[in-house]
This record gives C-alpha cells, sequence and structure tokens, in this order.
C-alpha cells in the first residue's frame, strides 16, 4: 500500500522519495492544492495553520499533520477531530542548545559593551562576569534541555533540570519556588501551553536573585513582558530572548535599547542544515505511521 503525502517544497519531495509505501506530492500553501490532496493521508505544513486551516476541509482522508517545528500551539485550535500532529522533536535541539550558549556567554563577557567600544573606535577594557560556576536551572527537560546540559558541563556549572513532573534527575514544576532563588541563570525551553502562557510573573522573576539571568528560546508569550521590563530596567537582572511577547517586537519597544538585554529574531533554530535536519526526522516518523506505528512524537493533548 502507498500512502499520500502532500509536501511544501522540493526538499520535502526528495526526502519522502526515499521512504518506502510513500507517494509525495508537491502543493503550494497559497494556491489551489493539486488533485491528490483528496487521496492525501499525511499534510506537512508548509504554512501557518490558520492559513492552512480552511484547505484542511478537502483532504477526507488526512489522518496525520506532520510538522518541521518542534512547537505545535499553532495547531491547538484547528486540528481536526481524528487527525494526529506529530513535532520535529530531535531536529532543532542541538542549534537552540548553540543559541542559549551563545546568548548566556555573550551576556556574561560583556561582548555587546566591546563591540559598541569598537564601533565607536575605543579600545575600553574591563572587567566582566564569568559562566564558570554559575548555577543554571533549565527549565524544559526534553531534547533541547539535555542537548544544552551536556554544553554547559564543560563550563563548570551547576546544572539543574525542570520537567511537569519530577523523574530521576528531573524536578518537577512544583520545585520552581524553592529551586529559583539558588539560581544564576534561568533557561526556558518550554512548550507554549495553557500551564505555561504568562508562567514567568512578577512572583517568579522576583524569586531569581539579583543580578541573575532569564534566557528565553521558547514562545515569547512564556514570558510576562510587562512584568520582565519591571526587573531589567533598573539592571536588577539580564536578559537573553530570541522570543518576544509581542512579537515581532516594534521598533520602539524598550526591551530594543537596554544594554544588559540581548534580543535576536527568534532564530535560535535558523542554521544551515536545518530544512535537511527537519525533514530527516519527518520522514522517520510518517515511516512509522506507514508501517502502522505511532509516531514518536506525537502530540498528547497541550503536549
Amino acid at each position: 500500500m502507498t500512502i499520500t503525502v502532500l509536501v511544501p517544497d522540493d526538499d520535502g519531495v526528495r526526502a519522502l522519495s526515499e521512504v518506502d509505501g510513500v507517494c509525495p506530492v508537491r502543493y503550494a500553501h497559497d494556491g489551489p492544492l493539486p488533485d491528490a490532496a483528496a487521496e492525501a493521508e499525511v499534510l506537512i505544513p508548509g504554512a501557518r495553520a490558520a492559513q492552512l486551516a480552511p484547505a484542511l476541509r478537502w483532504m477526507p482522508r488526512l489522518r496525520l499533520i506532520q510538522l518541521l517545528s518542534a512547537g505545535a500551539e499553532d495547531w491547538a485550535d484547528v486540528l481536526p477531530s481524528g487527525v494526529l500532529l506529530s513535532t520535529c522533536r530531535g531536529a532543532h535541539g542541538a542549534s537552540t542548545a548553540e543559541w542559549v550558549m551563545a546568548a548566556v556567554l555573550s551576556l556574561c563577557r560583556d561582548l555587546g559593551r566591546f563591540d559598541a567600544a569598537r564601533r565607536r573606535g575605543a579600545w575600553s577594557p574591563g572587567t566582566t562576569d564569568t559562566l564558570q560556576g554559575k548555577r543554571v536551572l533549565v527549565v524544559g527537560a526534553g531534547d533541547v534541555g539535555r542537548q544544552l546540559a551536556r554544553r554547559l558541563d564543560p563550563f563548570d556549572t551547576r546544572v539543574r533540570m525542570v520537567g511537569l513532573t519530577a523523574r530521576g534527575d528531573v524536578h518537577g514544576v512544583d520545585e520552581l519556588p524553592a529551586l529559583l532563588p539558588d539560581s544564576d541563570v534561568v533557561v526556558l525551553l518550554v512548550p507554549l501551553t495553557s500551564r505555561t502562557r504568562g508562567m514567568v510573573d512578577e512572583t517568579f522573576l522576583a524569586a531569581i536573585p539579583d543580578g541573575g539571568m532569564l534566557v528565553n528560546a521558547s514562545r515569547g508569550a512564556v514570558v510576562d513582558t510587562a512584568a520582565l521590563l519591571r526587573h531589567v530596567t533598573p539592571g536588577r537582572l539580564r536578559a537573553a530572548l530570541d522570543v518576544t511577547d509581542p512579537e515581532p517586537l516594534p521598533p520602539e519597544h524598550p526591551l530594543w535599547t537596554l544594554p544588559n538585554v540581548l534580543v535576536t529574531p527568534h532564530v535560535a533554530g535558523a542554521v544551515h542544515g536545518a530544512r535537511r535536519r527537519s525533514y530527516a526526522v519527518a520522514a522517520t516518523e510518517i515511516a512509522r505511521y506507514v508501517q502502522g506505528e505511532l509516531p514518536e512524537n506525537l502530540v498528547h493533548g497541550e503536549y
């Protein structure tokens, strides 16, 4: 038996052509669907869920939506009943962990200040902070969290992981009130769900010690931006943000100009080879589906 998979680009056609039992069909998310959509059992989205949702009614045999991203919140309200949703967990963990390391080191070593001096043509020596000996709390114990912990270890840090529930060396989210005051760096790597939206509020931020650092590589809405501003504006905390709320961050937003805040435009996973790695995971997940198995990255409820 061969199943039809709708793919949004030629990279997808090439990757899925190597999977036994799969017939990849190219489609354009901004145009009419091909006739094969009526037979398609799997869709790989090439656009936001809201944009593709109207087209789903032309796919009566759809059984699986395979994402190329690790985040799935975009589909929470539009996923048709009876259709499975699988993420691309495992494709972007290493690159996101790299971004966290780069951001934390940049803030610790004050690279922004030195670069500003370079642009002025000023030789401006000074002493900086260091990552050595820091207590790092990683909130999110999935693939990215594990990749990050492995990279932090050579820097002589003390890493603790937090997950939804306690297990093995992972603390439960209910332990955060006790863990935050003993943390120098807090890294957010959680999915956006009803439980995590606004999780980093005034109480959360106030518990981080003076001089501490918040790093957000998850979703902007996990953090209460107004509360964050109250802590970073006077310099009590530092922050590295790859995601913001709102996103994109408006040009006049105060987060752009604070010297203790690093902002990048949601690029932690935007590295060379990311597409290839995404399709490698997608192909593996779809191969499981073809063989009658459930994808390993299946989304259950809100994760």
